[in-house]
């Protein structure tokens, strides 16, 4: 690949993440502070990425791969996402709220397929090359939350005006990223684009516990996403969102880790440190104070790496492993619709509907909140040592 290639797919992902993580973690607390919304509003928020997540294959599968060039499309979602964006910003009802929002995730779930359509399509080894390109979002997130940091944003309308922005700069920038052409292959199936012809590896008893613990999983990772940010600031932690990016940060430390861990413990223990991470850190965000025990605090932001990466990343090699060639893309699919478009879809309706419960005349038990992520990762920790097994076992294919 070229370098000055290599430097606009970087860009790419620098853009696409800089936009998405300007709010996304912040939007509980505009929510919750600026428009007094309660908590079911606040999951209903949350539940439009899933739900965009869950249309975002029929709409890249039906539509952009077969017939529009993969750059003109984000071109033209990112544009349209900003002017959604600039009204969404405008908005001061939380009931009114969700329609807006919902049309802007519309618009950016798909981004996460293009992207990696555009980037692997200019490389001959994406195993070797890809990481390096995808990592710059990761750095993206780091920054711009950092910003809205520093500059207190955090309730503010601007998270959304600077991913308004950041919307138009990519959406024109798409345009002159590498050609990305429509395949050929216009039949593919609807069975075939959400993954359907992996529901053969079910047959394994062990394939399929991993299934239904990621999904069970991605709820308490929703409460995560939904309640972090709010929780640590009533816990009277300064900086929130600067000290949240290092949970962004131990991302990338222990992805680098990932491939000695795998070495040195296998899949199931990989899987089990992750499971155990999980309820340690909500543990942590339930019994921290951001005066007198910040400490604790701490350890829950700096945990994200492990609950992430050993999960969620460790799972995709696994999937991989299990699938084989021929089904490898529609597992990869499955689980992706399966965890961040139920899985999650579920924890957002499910956190909003849980603070509303421990809240009394507008003050929120968090400690009673972070218990009910922390005992439904303990169940799923223990379903997964009782019943799963990484013993080799001939691949599906």
């Amino acid at each position: 690949m070229k370098n000055s290639t290599r430097i606009q797919l970087m860009t790419m992902m620098f853009l696409m993440f800089f936009s998405w993580g300007s709010w996304y973690g912040q939007m509980s607390k505009y929510l919750l502070t600026t428009l007094h919304a309660t908590g079911d509003q606040v999951g209903n928020a949350y539940t439009t990425f899933s739900i965009a997540c869950i249309t975002a294959p029929f709409f890249v599968g039906l539509i952009a791969d077969r017939f529009f060039s993969a750059q003109k499309v984000m071109g033209v979602l990112n544009i349209l996402g900003g002017i959604i964006l600039f009204f969404l910003s405008q908005n001061k009802d939380p009931e009114t709220f969700f329609w807006y929002i919902l049309a802007y995730t519309l618009c950016f779930a798909p981004n996460l397929a293009l992207s990696n359509s555009i980037a692997m399509n200019q490389m001959n080894n994406p195993e070797k090359e890809f990481p390096s390109i995808r990592v710059t979002g990761t750095v993206a997130w780091i920054v711009v939350t950092n910003i809205i940091g520093f500059l207190a944003l955090g309730d503010q309308v601007a998270i959304f005006q600077i991913s308004m922005i950041s919307s138009f700069i990519l959406g024109i920038y798409a345009f002159f990223l590498p050609d990305t052409p429509p395949k050929a292959d216009k039949n593919s199936s609807i069975a075939q684009i959400i993954g359907l012809d992996a529901l053969k590896l079910f047959k394994d008893r062990s394939f399929l516990i991993f299934f239904v613990s990621s999904i069970l999983i991605c709820i308490p990772l929703s409460f995560y996403y939904a309640m972090a940010n709010p929780s640590l600031t009533d816990s009277h932690m300064q900086n929130v969102e600067n000290k949240m990016s290092f949970g962004q940060a131990s991302e990338v430390v222990f992805m680098l880790l990932i491939p000695l861990a795998f070495t040195r413990l296998g899949v199931k223990k990989m899987l089990i440190v992750g499971l155990i991470a999980w309820v340690i850190r909500f543990l942590c965000f339930g019994y921290g104070d951001g005066i007198s025990s910040e400490w604790i605090l701490f350890i829950g932001i700096i945990l994200h790496g492990v609950c992430y990466d050993f999960f969620f990343v460790t799972g995709q090699i696994y999937t991989d492993q299990k699938a084989g060639e021929k089904v490898k893309n529609a597992a990869q699919g499955l689980i992706t619709l399966a965890t961040y478009g139920v899985g999650m879809g579920i924890g957002s309706k499910l956190s909003g509907i849980v603070l509303d419960h421990y809240t009394v005349n507008g003050v929120h038990d968090w400690q009673a909140v972070w218990m009910v992520p922390a005992a439904i990762a303990g169940l799923v920790l223990v379903l997964f040592i009782l019943f799963f097994s990484d013993k080799k076992e001939a691949a599906s294919a």
